[in-house]
């Protein structure tokens, strides 16, 4: 019996083993009844308990293109990449490798809410798929004296995730804030191989959340404001290169000198851009919505003036993003 169907039955039987009154007899009988019913019906139990399976696990391409579009504010450079690439790793029946991206921004801009995107348009669960995994440097891996025990428990989570599950997820926050060296422990789950150990990676997504690479942004971003050129007009070549030197060479990265960097590994760094006032804006309203409050653009505005912006004299890109729009608004309403 498959997995998924053992589960079910297993359930079944507890939860009738534990109701009152009722005979080992009977619940015995139940649980062969329904053994056979889903004999017939072998598909019926995934609907119910998440499986490894297309039922829960597939691409809805739609469903991340509106939640971009409607959802996450001045990034039409990260959405457009991560569309296309993830749309194109979910199709491709064979890939050589797993995907990996790479989000670097400042704080507030959007990586979160991306990550959070592109899990819920492809698990039917979204963040809380027992697929999906996140680890942050500050909570996992705290101490610089336990290096060793994180990069042998980082392997073994990896493996014995992707081995229950091949579309597995893992989500790496604070990469900015990661040791140095420990990221290159799960460097040959990221390469091209058919397999290690009986174990295939390649259906497998690994994104990394970074700060590092936020100021090169920032001044390509502002290069163009002074050049009278629209931000629009920012293409992923005018930042990939200068978010690599930026995160391989930074001492506090935990990317710094980095293989699967170097071996390129990566296969897009995604950047994110400075916010503006409209996008904060935009950000507050979406706020209202989500707490089922009619959205009052006035209201917004002023707690979106009295933000901080840079460069001073202009006010041009608010320093902290959406950041704090949440708790901020609670003293506007």
């Amino acid at each position: 019996m498959k997995l998924c169907s053992a589960l079910g039955v297993w359930m079944f039987f507890n939860v009738a083993a534990a109701m009152e009154p009722i005979s080992t007899s009977i619940a015995v009988g139940m649980a062969a009844a329904l053994t056979g019913f889903l004999a017939s019906y072998p598909n019926l139990i995934y609907y119910f308990h998440e499986c490894c399976r297309p039922e829960w696990i597939s691409l809805n391409k739609t469903h991340l293109e509106v939640a971009l579009n409607k959802e996450l504010f001045g990034q039409h450079v990260a959405s457009r990449v991560v569309l296309k690439t993830v749309t194109g790793y979910m199709q491709n029946p064979n890939p050589k490798k797993p995907l990996v991206l790479s989000l670097h921004g400042w704080t507030g801009t959007g990586k979160n809410l991306m990550s959070q995107l592109i899990a819920e348009s492809i698990y039917h669960k979204g963040m809380e798929s027992g697929f999906v995994h996140l680890f942050t440097a500050t909570a996992h891996f705290q101490h610089q004296k336990h290096l060793e025990t994180y990069k042998e428990q980082l392997q073994m989570w990896v493996k014995g995730n992707v081995t229950k599950c091949p579309r597995s997820m893992f989500i790496f926050d604070e990469m900015d804030k990661m040791q140095p060296g420990l990221i290159d422990s799960i460097k040959p789950y990221l390469d091209y191989y058919d397999n290690l150990d009986g174990v295939s990676y390649r259906q497998a997504i690994f994104i990394f959340l970074s700060n590092a690479g936020g100021e090169k942004i920032a001044e390509v971003a502002l290069n163009f404001w002074n050049a009278g050129q629209e931000r629009e007009e920012i293409e992923l070549k005018d930042l990939e290169m200068a978010i690599t030197l930026s995160v391989f060479n930074n001492k506090q990265s935990g990317f710094w000198h980095a293989t699967l960097i170097d071996k390129h590994l990566v296969d897009v760094y995604v950047p994110f851009l400075p916010l503006e006032q409209k996008h904060v804006v935009q950000c507050g309203l979406a706020e209202m919505v989500a707490r089922k409050m009619k959205p009052d653009k006035e209201v917004v505005e002023r707690m979106a003036q009295d933000l901080n912006y840079f460069p001073k004299e202009h006010r041009l890109f608010a320093t902290q993003g959406c950041k704090v729009i949440s708790s901020r608004l609670d003293y506007y309403i």
